[in-house]
């Protein structure tokens, strides 16, 4: 549903389209021949406008496609809500580092003979109703494979669903298969051919979030013949298309984005066979240009190998401090000129950019202001980056936000607090990089994987944050971050507050009291999770695993897990 490809195609929300994008980025880098299929948004996701208390309020994004992308040949016509929808396509050309090329398509309904409703179905990202939703969700699976095929591609060998908002795309293939046919010439036989082409990724650990539609409705949306054809596969239970479903009973291959995430989706899921390949981010993307720079004078072979990234252990800790240093003060300008608030190059910041949602606790670190005021006192002062956006419908979301708010207010006499509006690519390649200590909140198990704290460790900076998705793998205590609270013990905010609180004072005094032993850190996290999180690793793992299990494998070195 959403592809970061570039910063100023604002055709995402988070860290979902982001990794699609970063998938595509290293798809093309490694020559893998692949096509990736989404919405225009041409509303975008939304530009988000924060008043002095925090209030969010958001208006469309102004973007011009036809003045980014390429027009595509020919259009489709879908039959949607008893309507011809004629979709056309945009084309954006990903380019990897040998040159290869992956196209990513950009459907469209913006078209003049389309109703006026119509032409809104691929305006916003995640807006409207559950019909505009199914509608969309249609164009991408159902469209998507008719605009393959329009455009040449008869001969694919899988497609993958990335989440359940494609799962249509499987109606599509079967209705291939029926073609003029009776629909009830359906056999285990013409399930089976489609099973065997299609790979499904589910991002979600939590069953309310997976999208379902009251089989009335898709009738309206897609066709009393298709709905026949849905009932065939059994993905319809109390009366709902569940997409999720869909994309299990239609997959050869399921997986999860992390171990954990892949432990709790088979026990969501224990009829089907659930494996794990854990997210990754595009090193050459993320890593900050002081980096970047950094790792060609020593690791020249880092770019066209990111494990060769474990060869960071091996430079020297001044230089991992400048390179820092040289991200902290580009940050440090850019807020400045973007909000007029001018943070201290010398001061220890922590960051924490996250889409403003309840399980992501963004608020966490405001529990207690008198010990933050004491740790200050103590140890060190501090300074704190926020940034993300809250879903306009999520209330719990944007009253998080003005709970930062709040306490920036209160706490302003000693600690300066920034939140930085309308978070987004752009602004991430900035923030990440330039603070000392990436913060990370969520409620266990809620954290699929998360991407932020490995992009933050490709450029040294080390991750608080409670043992949930990726950091479950990533986490070494003390050597490539810290825990919040312990995965053994049952949740307990209190706890875990209390244990944010004593890390924190203990992770202030070892920047300022032992500035090597901190620069340690950082290095590590380079070597041991910068080289192994990325999305190198996990489009080998895809090819492997997934994509062409029949081939052979090749062993991926990537850190050792153990008890903590």
């Amino acid at each position: 549903m959403e592809i970061a490809v570039a910063p100023e195609i604002p055709t995402y929300s988070g860290g979902l389209g982001i990794l699609a994008g970063d998938f595509l980025r290293s798809a093309a880098d490694h020559g893998v021949p692949m096509v990736g299929i989404t919405l225009l948004h041409r509303k975008g996701y939304f530009h988000q406008h924060l008043d002095r208390r925090g209030q969010q309020s958001e208006t469309p994004e102004d973007w011009h496609p036809e003045n980014i992308l390429e027009s595509v040949e020919p259009a489709i016509t879908l039959d949607l809500n008893g309507r011809h929808v004629r979709v056309r396509a945009w084309r954006f050309t990903v380019e990897g580092i040998t040159g290869h090329q992956v196209p990513v398509y950009f459907l469209d309904t913006n078209v003049a003979e389309n109703a006026a409703w119509d032409q809104s179905l691929t305006n916003t990202l995640y807006g409207g109703d559950d019909k505009y939703r199914l509608s969309q969700e249609a164009i991408l699976g159902i469209g998507g494979v008719r605009l393959l095929r329009a455009l040449g591609c008869k001969n694919i060998l899988r497609f993958h669903m990335n989440e359940g908002h494609s799962a249509l795309l499987t109606l599509a293939l079967l209705q291939e298969f029926v073609g003029n046919s009776s629909i009830s010439s359906i056999t285990d036989t013409e399930s089976e051919a489609v099973r065997s082409q299609c790979v499904f990724t589910t991002h979600t650990p939590v069953p309310a979030a997976f999208d379902q539609f009251p089989l009335q409705m898709a009738g309206e949306v897609l066709g009393s013949d298709a709905v026949e054809i849905l009932n065939k596969t059994r993905c319809c239970p109390f009366g709902n298309l569940n997409m999720t479903f869909l994309a299990l009973r239609c997959s050869t291959y399921i997986n999860g984005v992390a171990m954990r995430h892949g432990e709790i989706s088979h026990g969501m899921f224990p009829n089907y066979p659930i494996h794990a390949i854990t997210n990754g981010v595009h090193a050459a993307t993320w890593a900050s240009t002081s980096f970047q720079e950094l790792y060609d004078q020593h690791i020249p072979e880092w770019r066209h190998d990111n494990l060769y990234l474990r060869y960071a252990i091996g430079i020297d800790l001044v230089e991992i401090q400048k390179a820092h240093a040289s991200a902290k003060r580009n940050m440090i300008r850019q807020i400045a000129e973007t909000t007029g608030v001018h943070l201290a190059d010398d001061i220890f910041t922590i960051g924490f950019a996250r889409r403003a949602t309840a399980y992501k606790r963004t608020d966490m670190l405001f529990t207690d202001l008198a010990r933050l005021r004491a740790i200050h006192e103590r140890v060190g002062p501090f300074q704190v980056v926020y940034g993300g956006k809250a879903h306009p419908r999520d209330e719990e979301g944007k009253a998080a936000i003005r709970r930062v708010f709040e306490a920036a207010s209160a706490l302003s006499d000693m600690i300066q607090v920034v939140y930085v509006e309308n978070y987004d690519m752009g602004w991430a390649r900035v923030l990440i990089p330039g603070v000392d200590l990436w913060l990370n909140t969520p409620h266990r198990p809620y954290e699929a994987s998360g991407t932020s704290g490995m992009k933050a460790a490709l450029n040294g900076v080390p991750s608080l944050s409670v043992r949930d998705g990726w950091w479950i793998e990533g986490h070494f205590e003390g050597v490539t971050g810290w825990a919040i609270g312990s995965d053994q013990d049952p949740e307990a905010h209190e706890m875990e507050v209390a244990s944010l609180y004593d890390k924190l004072e203990h992770i202030i005094m070892l920047m300022y009291q032992n500035p090597t032993g901190y620069a340690e850190v950082m290095r590590s996290s380079i070597a041991i999770n910068g080289s192994f999180f990325n999305t190198q690793r996990m489009v080998a793992q895809y090819l492997a695993d997934a994509y062409f299990p029949e081939q052979p494998k090749r062993k991926e070195i990537g850190p050792v897990l153990r008890d903590q």
